[in-house]
This record gives C-alpha cells, structure tokens and sequence, in this order.
C-alpha cells in the first residue's frame, strides 16, 4: 500500500531545498504551497514572471496535484492560457510519480520562451517600422508611379475641377453684365454728371496761370509805321518793295 502522505512530504522538503527564495507554504492540511518562476532576462533585462500555486490531492502523485496561475508578470492572457494547458499535459503524463519539480522546469522553460517571443516580436516591429519610413521616404522624393488606372482617376478628377472653375468664372462675369450701367443708366441715376464737365472747365480757366515774362511790353517794341512813307500806297503791293 502506497504511503501518499510519506511521498508528499519528502517532496516538500526537496522543493524547499531546490527553491529557497520562492517557494512559500500556504497550508499544511491540505499541503498546498507557492513556487514563484522567473524566466531569464531578455533584451533591456526584461522578464516575465508567474507564481504557481499546488495543493496536493489525496492520493497524489497517483493523482494530479491541483495547480493554478496564483499571480504573474508581463505576460499575455494568451500566455496564461498556455501555461495552463502546459501543467495539464505535464501533470498527466507524469502521473504516479511525484511530479512537481518537473512542472516547475517545464514552466520555467515556457516563460524562456515566451520572453524570447518578445524579442523576436519587437524586433519585427523595429524593422517594419524601418521599411515603412524608408518607404515613406521614396514616396516623398520619388512620388507615386504612374499607371493607365491612377491617371484616368487623376484626369477626371482634374476636368471636374476646371469645369467648376469655368463655371464660376462665368457666373461672374453674367452677374457683372447685369450691374454694368449705360451712359444714359448713369446720367439718370447722378443727374450731376450733365454738368461736372462744365464745372470741371470752369474750375481750370480760374487756375490758369499766365508768365508774363514770357512776352515783351508793348512800348519796347520798335513798330514801322507804314502810314509815315510817302510812297506806301496801300492800293499797290509793290509798293514796298521800292525802297
């Protein structure tokens, strides 16, 4: 007959030598204890972290311990759910041999894995993020390619435009035709328009300014006066030209 209680108890104690820093008794009746698991530090000595909690069934290991995520660092709830999954497969094919310190190893391995998967993660981020600003450069400097596709829908896009500026344009000069007035529009609109030019002439003919100077007195002219010949006859033209 198989001594369960024997089993669990010097598993305790090996455990307790193997995880001084992380292993925690909860309770002795049922025997149920923590395990903290910690993987290896990944890039930036990152590291993702979870606390097992195990309580020994009855006819453990002949059973399956029961086990849970008690509390964790850093990881997804998919990551949760895989450990989970991974304890179960463990536990099951592990039965009837004491079993925890493999769990444990198998957990530990998990978590290296997973802080790995963080790295790679990241580092696919850095490159994308490099191709898409190295793509977003080309574009800037070499433009987008042209095809048949993208002209057409450039083509149209530009006719509608220049229809609908035509069309303003048009609207524009329509509505300036209408407010333009005629000549007989405005005089009958500012009845003042019959007379600004005659007030505009006579305003300059006040302002005229004349320079004197600019002609001789009368008195320092030295005039011939014809009447004092004797042979002018004002009848006969030639009679000038005798003297």
């Amino acid at each position: 007959m198989t001594d369960y209680g024997e089993e669990q108890r010097n598993e305790l104690e090996a455990l307790e030598s193997i995880y001084p820093d992380s292993f925690t008794v909860l309770s002795e009746n049922p025997p149920s204890f923590t395990i903290t698991v910690t993987s290896e530090a990944g890039e930036n000595d990152e590291t993702v972290q979870t606390t097992l909690k195990f309580t020994y069934s009855e006819k453990y290991p002949d059973e399956a311990p029961l086990y849970e995520i008690f509390s964790q660092e850093n990881l997804e709830d998919n990551d949760v759910s895989d450990i989970l999954k991974l304890l179960a497969l463990q536990a099951e094919e592990n039965l009837g041999m004491v079993m925890i310190f493999t769990l444990v190893t198998a957990v530990q391995e998990k978590l290296n894995e997973i802080v790995d998967q963080i790295k790679t993660r990241r580092e696919e981020e850095k490159k994308q993020k490099e191709k898409e600003a190295e793509e977003a450069e080309k574009q800037l400097f070499h433009g987008t390619p042209v095809t048949i596709e993208n002209f057409l829908s450039w083509k149209a896009k530009f006719d509608a435009e220049l229809l609908e500026i035509k069309k303003k344009r048009m609207k524009e000069e329509e509505q300036a035709g209408k407010n333009k007035l005629s000549g007989k529009q405005l005089f009958e609109t500012d009845h003042n328009l019959d007379t600004s030019d005659i007030q505009f002439l006579e305003d300059a003919g006040n302002n005229v300014e004349v320079d004197e100077s600019l002609f001789q007195e009368m008195d320092d002219l030295e005039l011939e006066d014809d009447d004092d010949d004797p042979d002018y006859n004002p009848a006969d033209p030639e009679s000038d030209l005798t003297d």
